[in-house]
């Protein structure tokens, strides 16, 4: 791995932040463990009083650079964007802009969960994949549309039930629920899994479905750390998982 960069107490190989949905739960955990030693995690929440669930992520995403302004003088030098639904329902060309503008403006790059994946999917080169996602049926099929929008196959895709049609009901989930969705999904001819949606804890379910399955488990937490790492200029350590290692042992802690 690569030597500090930055004379600093904490943070020394980097300060990320990472903007949450409001009540989510899981993000901030999951990208704890996932992020490099030496890498500073410092979120923000991105907040709505919204009540129609795409309205709001596309609002959290719309908005992103209000919601910036909370780190106040604080010099970032990565920021990830944790709604990957948000992605999803503004399209490629509009994240891209919104992106590209907040670069500019922070100097520090920007990258969205939709970014993050599609990155991931590019360096493992998987073209063909399944997809899981607890979202409401409408935003499952704008991911599918996403993902196909960018030249992959979504061969296969399920959506998760929640207790209510409210998408905070995402947050009463466990990694339990993705990996029994995983395990009732017809996976043939799909070259990775993508276990979407931030809220859903997966950490669990991707390091006990990927020696199962034999094909790449991906997650919308676990592409954007990479990511992040990578935004960084630091090489993730070689392991049991093709993009990023080490957060197994550190999943235990959480």
């Amino acid at each position: 791995m690569s030597a500090p960069k930055h004379n600093r107490e904490y943070g020394s190989r980097g300060r990320v932040g990472l903007a949450v949905p409001q009540a989510n739960p899981t993000a901030e955990p999951e990208t704890a463990a996932l992020l490099l030693p030496g890498v500073s995690l410092l979120a923000t929440r991105l907040t709505s009083i919204e009540p129609d669930p795409p309205t709001r992520f596309v609002g959290y995403l719309e908005n992103l650079g209000t919601t910036l302004r909370s780190y106040d003088v604080l010099r970032l030098d990565a920021v990830g964007f944790a709604c990957s639904a948000s992605s999803y329902l503004v399209g490629a060309q509009r994240e891209a802009a919104i992106v590209a503008e907040l670069d500019a403006h922070l100097s520090a790059p920007v990258i969205t969960g939709g970014m993050a994946i599609r990155a991931a999917l590019a360096a493992l080169g998987l073209r063909r994949i399944a997809m899981i996602a607890p979202y409401p049926q409408g935003v499952v099929d704008a991911g599918a549309a996403y993902f196909t929008a960018a030249g992959h196959e979504v061969v296969r895709q399920h959506r998760v039930v929640t207790r209510t049609t409210d998408t905070r009901s995402i947050y009463e989930l466990g990694s339990a629920d993705a990996l029994a969705a995983a395990r009732q999904l017809d996976l043939s001819g799909a070259e990775g899994l993508l276990i979407t949606g931030t809220g859903m804890p997966s950490l669990a379910a991707i390091e006990t479905l990927g020696p199962e399955l034999g094909i790449p488990v991906l997650s919308t937490n676990l592409c954007l750390a990479w990511s992040l790492c990578r935004a960084l200029g630091i090489d993730t350590p070689a392991g049991p998982h093709p993009l990023i290692n080490g957060w197994q042992e550190r999943r235990l802690l959480l």
